[in-house]
């Protein structure tokens, strides 16, 4: 977790003429997005995505499968992170609807600077084949129980 933001700076770097987008949930930007600074600091203008279901999603859905309702710290409290990149002087903007992400996505490379897109995320939604509930119950009826 958390190479994704660091590793498009250097690729957008390497290949200037190149669009070059970070994809991330909000725990993986949350590892290393302080890599924003240096692409607004050098000016590179690298798009971030950051799509925030408000939690690990990885490490929950590895909870709801071995410990189904077992839910330990992966609840995340995050901030605005297009107000974020305004604040370093980038481009951000919040995307609630998925019909709006394709201009948001455009606005962003217009800009010509460092920028994120903030995608709020459904938590329900947890892979792009599973929810939350359907890995809750696959995990019900995994468990077993043990009597002596």
């Amino acid at each position: 977790m958390g190479y994704g933001p660091p590793a498009a700076v250097l690729a957008k770097r390497q290949f200037p003429g190149r669009i070059v987008v970070a994809l991330a949930g909000d725990g993986d930007f949350l590892m290393n997005g302080q890599e924003f600074a240096t692409a607004v600091q050098y000016d590179i203008p690298v798009l971030m995505i950051v799509l925030d279901n408000s939690m690990y999603g990885t490490i929950r859905m590895h909870q709801e499968r071995h410990y189904p309702g077992r839910v330990s710290a992966t609840r995340l409290r995050n901030p605005d992170f297009a107000a974020l990149a305004r604040d370093f002087g980038g481009f951000g903007e919040r995307v609630e609807r998925t019909e709006d992400f394709a201009a948001a996505f455009e606005r962003a490379l217009v800009s010509r600077r460092p920028a994120i897109l903030h995608c709020i995320v459904d938590p329900r939604a947890l892979t792009p084949t599973s929810t939350l509930d359907e890995i809750r119950l696959q995990g019900k009826k995994r468990t077993v129980v043990w009597t002596l």
